[in-house]
């Protein structure tokens, strides 16, 4: 135990897991908004970093913190509000991610998109896996949310989430 505080990252506090509520969208994710029957209000949107996505007709609509379902409502009312349509069909389905960087004892740090339901280990495993001088057991994540960049500790089997930095140690002995 005493050798464990003293390890690289051992006082760490361990991060909260995910908010296993609908996923929020962040700065860099990219959308595609499907509109039935209107093809110029279907397409891919990348969400900016304001947290702004541009729509045709529409302009800028704010994107980040909302779920895609949500994002959905907000198009939709506007597009009634804009006396556009009546009652449009409108979804939203994420196509691409904020990647995930992970740095430290692995064959190759850098950057990796990021796919729903990687844990620490799966991270490392697309970095090319530990190194033989690595601290397998956990590592370190830092982590924005709501504008807060917190660190702290992830095990093995703790789950990320998009923009997640993930550092793994070196081990001392």
């Amino acid at each position: 135990m005493l050798a464990t505080a003293c390890a690289p990252g051992g006082r760490l506090a361990e991060l909260p897991s995910p908010d296993p509520g609908a996923y929020r969208l962040g700065s860099g994710d990219v959308v595609r908004l499907i509109t039935v029957g209107d093809d110029s209000l279907t397409g891919e949107f990348r969400v900016s970093d304001s947290g702004e996505i541009a729509l045709p007709m529409l302009g800028s609509m704010h994107a980040a913190g909302l779920t895609p379902d949500s994002l959905a409502v907000e198009v939709r009312d506007a597009l009634v509000k804009a006396n556009l349509y009546t009652a449009p069909s409108v979804s939203v389905e994420i196509t691409t991610y904020r990647p995930i960087f992970v740095l430290g004892e692995v064959s190759k740090p850098g950057q990796y998109p990021y796919q729903p339901g990687m844990t620490m280990v799966t991270a490392a495993a697309v970095a090319g896996g530990f190194t033989y001088r690595a601290i397998q057991d956990y590592a370190s994540i830092v982590r924005t949310s709501g504008g807060v960049a917190v660190e702290g500790k992830a095990m093995r089997q703790s789950f990320i989430q998009p923009g997640d930095v993930i550092t793994i140690y070196e081990r001392r002995f």
